[in-house]
């Protein structure tokens, strides 16, 4: 009897649970991003499994997510991404680069259910950690000569800092 009467709580508890909201995304071009012919280039190829970019010829203003699949708080910031995404389109570029990863479908199926629609470049290999260092998630924002004003370590708090940043680094204001 207490064994039927435990599976029964246990039940009717996880099936209280709130759904996980999936939004659509897309795994888009990277044809769209602006860079220069440098010496030593960061080559990375897109996450669409297209040609890429150099990461360290890039120009903005942008914004640059470095995130993975598998992180907690990649997760918990891509909301904001996304809003500020909407508010920021023709007046800054924001790119992501999905780093660490067991196989890019696990970065092509992230962005799809978080409702990426940037473009997104794909670290295989550990190739931008020389540019980057270790970890995610890092946001940095690079300015109309490529130079890098500013760089965020660790998770956004919501997308008033996101907003914040980009108005104080790259003087754009949404």
């Amino acid at each position: 009897m207490k064994k039927s009467a435990f599976i029964l709580s246990l039940v009717l508890l996880t099936s209280c649970a709130a759904p996980v909201q999936e939004i659509a995304g897309e795994v888009v071009s990277c044809a769209s991003l602006r860079s220069m012919s440098i010496a030593n280039p960061i080559e990375l190829d897109c996450l669409d499994g297209s040609k890429g970019v150099a990461i360290n010829a890039l120009r903005g203003p942008m914004i640059i997510n470095v995130w993975g699949s598998w992180c907690t708080s990649c997760k918990a910031e891509m909301g904001y991404f996304r809003s500020f995404y909407k508010k920021a389109q023709g007046k800054v570029e924001l790119i992501g680069i999905d780093v660490e990863e067991a196989s890019i479908k696990d970065g092509q199926e992230f962005v799809t259910t978080h409702g990426m629609t940037w473009p997104n470049l794909y670290d295989g290999d550990g190739r931008s950690r020389e540019y980057f260092g270790m970890g995610v998630p890092v946001t940095w924002f690079i300015s109309a000569d490529g130079t890098v004003a500013y760089k965020k370590i660790g998770v956004l708090k919501n997308e008033i800092e996101l907003i914040t940043l980009t108005s104080k680094y790259l003087g754009v204001k949404l």
